[in-house]
């Protein structure tokens, strides 16, 4: 029995080539993209040693389901939420830890709960030995109402995000915290654009002290980053050590509107894959 199927023109089949792309696309970019308390996450997750992947969750929209989130708390987990003092913080706290152990679960193909974390001197957290032959790395931010989280496979990172604020007056904060040389950059701003450059020189500190682990004890005047929107190579220089600026990649990073972030990795052979991504599906 012959079958005879209608012709498809070529506008056709590239009408249908986009929908595709689109569907596929925004697939993509939402699976990065933590926005409702409805999500799922189809694991297994991939995680190759040749990349940084960013994932954003938006806390506002998802902590009053704080008694789901509580479920998958580690009892110190869940003493430290009861310290905070208002609900809004607490359930900030509580939404953040547990994406974090969901995210970390899928990569390791383990129940959230199951998961154990070590601490460094400098509180900066770590999978237990537990769960180190894994190589996962991990660091985690949040300010206001979302939260930016960095994994990568065998690579030193840390992230930073913050809202950006008009309220504060951080030419005092800059004279305490900056470089020289970040401090001479702030000034050739003019004083209603310092604000968004002040952040962004000051995620890029913290995303580097806390890639090192050193935390506070590294002197933030010990290293000058650049305050130049966007790059990919922000980390200006370094003391006493000047090579150590070169086994690191210090990026800004899209962080939403109103905040910003940045991500610092040790190594320069690696891809970032973004919650904000779009890329077009390749297809036959």
């Amino acid at each position: 029995m012959d079958f005879f199927l209608p012709p498809i023109s070529l506008p056709d089949i590239m009408a249908t080539r986009q929908a595709v792309r689109v569907r596929l696309s925004r697939r993509m970019s939402q699976d990065l993209n933590i926005c409702n308390s409805s999500f799922k996450i189809d694991g297994p997750l991939a995680l190759p040693e040749d990349e940084v992947q960013l994932w954003r969750v938006d806390l506002e929209a998802i902590r009053s389901e704080e008694s789901r989130w509580q479920k998958i708390l580690s009892p110190d987990e869940a003493k430290r939420a009861s310290r905070f003092h208002f609900s809004a913080d607490r359930q900030r706290f509580v939404a953040a830890r547990a994406l974090l152990r969901i995210i970390l679960a899928s990569y390791l193909n383990l129940d959230p709960s199951d998961l154990r974390f070590s601490y460094s001197k400098k509180e900066k957290p770590s999978l237990a030995p537990n769960h180190a032959a894994s190589g996962i790395t991990f660091n985690l931010s949040h300010s206001g109402g979302i939260a930016l989280y960095a994994f990568a496979r065998g690579r030193d990172l840390g992230v930073d995000v913050e809202q950006v604020r008009r309220d504060i007056d951080v030419e005092p904060i800059a004279s305490r915290f900056f470089s020289a040389h970040e401090q001479q950059q702030l000034s050739k701003f003019p004083p209603a654009e310092r604000v968004d450059f002040f952040f962004r020189c000051w995620t890029r500190k913290e995303a580097y002290i806390k890639a090192t682990g050193d935390g506070l004890s590294l002197p933030l005047s010990q290293f000058d980053v650049s305050l130049a929107a966007g790059g990919t190579n922000a980390l200006a220089a370094t003391r006493p050590d000047a090579s150590e600026a070169e086994r690191w990649l210090l990026s800004e990073v899209p962080a939403g509107p109103g905040y910003i972030a940045a991500v610092c990795v040790r190594g320069r052979d690696w891809k970032l894959n973004t919650w904000s991504a779009n890329p077009p599906a390749e297809l036959p």
